[in-house]
């Protein structure tokens, strides 16, 4: 399920730092209940030794101005909330409309609220990153150091860690592990977004992809994010 809050603030605009991504997370977790808040955060659904936390979100959508090390949005802005956890989006749903809200100390406040509907969703179809997608190994240096690297989608295990990712995603959450064939995705046409999580820098792709697989994998993508980091504002897509 996908939400899109209009917000707005008694000032005309909101600043924030450049990279605000954690910010945005925050923001979701203080307005759910503090039960539901603390499984996600500190347990989410688990698989093997990973765990994920079921949602994502967009970039704030609207017009901006970036300067020394902020940005600026113009009031108001448009923000996208996505998961298959209805009890998630409902908390979200409630709070928004009944609480004092706050983004990074700005006091804001909901004006509209719109349930999205789910676009019709092929086994083959073209899709557009809204934030960046992200797939990544932690590798282990000569010196036994830990390294993060990034996979462009060229590169073959672009795809393969997509495909794993998102089966991985359906167990954990679903209990079981999914009858369906590999999903694949090919680039149309991409480009490098490099942004900052806190102190950590992460590499992601948006653009246009060729996306090819089981539908219900694939809504289950559409839900909650494709790729890494989802629950960080990576992974969002729509149907092109």
């Amino acid at each position: 399920m996908r939400i899109k809050l209009k917000i707005l603030s008694k000032k005309d605009r909101i600043v924030l730092p450049l990279y605000y991504n954690y910010y945005l997370q925050s923001f979701l977790y203080a307005n759910i209940s503090p039960e539901l808040a603390s499984f996600l955060h500190d347990k989410g659904f688990e698989y093997e030794k990973r765990s994920f936390k079921m949602f994502t979100f967009s970039k704030l959508i609207g017009r901006y101005e970036i300067k020394n090390g902020t940005i600026t949005f113009i009031l108001p802005v448009k923000f996208i909330i996505s998961s298959p956890l209805d009890r998630f989006v409902s908390e979200l749903a409630n709070t928004m409309l009944t609480s004092k809200l706050k983004l990074f100390g700005e006091d804001i406040y909901v004006e509209e609220m719109e349930v999205l509907g789910k676009p019709e969703i092929k086994s083959r179809m073209e899709i557009r990153m809204m934030t960046p997608l992200v797939a990544y190994s932690t590798l282990i240096t000569p010196e036994g150091r830990k390294k993060t690297y990034y996979y462009n989608p060229l590169e073959p295990e672009f795809a393969e860690l997509i495909d794993r990712n998102l089966r991985k995603k359906h167990e954990a959450f679903y209990g079981k592990k999914p009858r369906a064939r590999k999903t694949s995705i090919k680039p149309i046409v991409f480009n490098e977004r490099v942004l900052k999580y806190r102190d950590n820098v992460i590499k992601g792709y948006t653009g246009k992809f060729i996306i090819d697989g089981n539908k219900k994998l694939l809504e289950l993508a559409y839900d909650c994010g494709l790729g890494s980091k989802n629950s960080q504002g990576f992974g969002m897509f729509d149907p092109a």
